[in-house]
């Protein structure tokens, strides 16, 4: 893609913006950054440095005057901004989308609603290890931390990005075209943005193998029940070649479409030529790395490196050494001994639902936040059975009281300080304290990273006898 000469409205000024800004002026964009709000100190003093126009505290008139709009993935699909750009027929694009025109790596991208992180981290590491064997190099951009386009300009070919995705970034990417496609799971999030329906919010997920061709691969959870019926037809409805993974071996699994699966203790590839054993789930499950869905994250990272051609003795170096991922059920330390475990990233209710399954007995759980339009009635069962007492904390302290309080105990408090104060005196011996709020981070902390730095520093704060 040539942009030279070409004007770009970049809308928000956050990370992923600031990225797509610098990207588009070193390849010749002429370029607005436009932030409805006031930009924060690091992104500004970033693009004071660099010979580009930007505007602050509201959107000017100057935005419009644009060849093409770069959307930040917080901005609102009905903001004015947008509902004008559209109005005025200029095109609206990702920054993901953006970065792809410039990529010369191989691309593997990786969406879900749920593993994204702990799948993308994995699948890095793989393709870490056999670059260095192969030479080659591995990046991790995307939805876990760092912008696709603040990277893609030193990937060269041969190299892999592995890139993850929210809905958010797929929304407005029409040619992002991966070589491998994750999909992970699709379960209830961010139903706000997509009016309660869940295929709209599916659709924006499929987005990732819309372009994807004979020589591209997607692979997709064959446990979810809407990934189950959606891929039923197979290649005879996708051009793409399709790799399953799931708990159980599919019948009819041919070498040039195989399947990955739990085989008894074993996860093993199953082609028309037998099974191959990968690794035995007792070298990689340990108290920091748990649970059947991290099971099926790794079954999807054994796929991806099957597609790719990576080796079985990469994989199983890179899992005998993982201990899982900053945030997501991450065992933080051990208090009078009561195991604290921090699953910050838990933004939704199926996140929630895997950690409180992983739990090998009952806990207190603190929970809460900014409310995404959260279903609890589909966890109380399982709330019941695991939760002595609920801490409620957040925007949603209310409604999460009102779901839970004919069940268990709760105990609404105001703060994340108060919640693991009063979590360190009520839980009994042989509990454990689980932070998973889900719900999104936005009403107290800048972000659900913030969420769990601090909810550790306070678990560290607490006396110990």
């Amino acid at each position: 893609m040539d942009v030279t000469g070409k004007k770009v409205s970049v809308i928000g000024a956050g990370k992923s913006g600031v990225a797509a800004a610098e990207l588009l002026w070193r390849k010749g964009a002429k370029v607005l950054v436009s932030e409805f709000g006031r930009i924060e100190a690091v992104p500004l003093q970033r693009l004071k440095e660099m010979p580009l126009t930007f505007e602050q505290e509201g959107h000017s008139d100057e935005v419009y005057d644009a060849d093409f709009c770069v959307l930040s993935p917080g901005v609102p699909p009905n903001a004015e901004v947008v509902t004008i750009m559209q109005a005025k027929g200029i095109p609206l694009y990702s920054e993901i989308e953006i970065a792809s025109w410039f990529c010369k790596a191989r691309i593997v991208g990786i969406t879900g609603t749920d593993g994204k992180t702990t799948t993308s981290t994995l699948v890095h590491r793989i393709c870490e290890v056999d670059g260095l064997r192969n030479g080659y190099r591995a990046f991790s951009v995307g939805n876990i931390g760092v912008p696709f386009s603040s990277m893609v300009l030193d990937m060269n070919i041969g190299d892999v990005a592995v890139v993850e995705l929210s809905s958010y970034q797929l929304e407005r990417s029409p040619t992002f075209r991966p070589d491998v496609a994750v999909i992970t799971n699709i379960t209830p999030d961010h139903l706000d943005r997509y009016s309660g329906d869940l295929y709209r919010y599916a659709a924006a997920k499929f987005r990732i193998y819309a372009n994807q061709g004979a020589e591209e691969t997607l692979v997709y959870n064959e446990d979810d029940p809407l990934l189950k019926e959606h891929f039923f037809e197979g290649t005879e409805r996708f051009p793409f070649r399709i790799l399953p993974f799931g708990m159980d071996p599919v019948v009819g699994a041919t070498s040039d479409s195989p399947f990955v699966f739990l085989d008894g203790d074993s996860l093993s590839v199953h082609t028309a030529d037998g099974v191959d054993r990968v690794i035995k789930t007792s070298e990689f499950l340990k108290n920091s790395f748990r649970g059947r869905h991290n099971i099926a994250n790794v079954l999807a990272a054994i796929a991806v490196a099957r597609a790719l051609g990576i080796g079985n003795d990469v994989v199983r170096l890179v899992l005998r050494e993982f201990r899982g991922v900053e945030h997501r059920q991450e065992y933080v330390m051990t208090i009078n001994g009561i195991d604290w475990i921090n699953d910050s990233k838990a933004t939704n209710i199926n996140a929630m639902r895997q950690a409180l399954e992983a739990l090998p007995g009952t806990a207190v759980l603190i929970a809460g936040g900014r409310d995404k339009g959260n279903d609890y009635a589909s966890i109380t069962g399982l709330v019941q059975k695991k939760v002595s007492l609920l801490i409620a904390l957040g925007e949603s302290r209310g409604k999460i009281t009102a779901a839970f309080k004919d069940l268990v105990p709760v105990e609404a408090v105001e703060s994340l300080e108060d919640a693991v104060l009063f979590a360190h005196n009520a839980v009994r011996p042989g509990q454990a304290v689980l932070f998973s709020p889900g719900c999104a981070s936005f009403d107290m902390f800048n972000n659900f990273e913030d969420r769990g730095m601090q909810f550790k520093q306070c678990v560290h704060q607490l006396p110990q006898w």
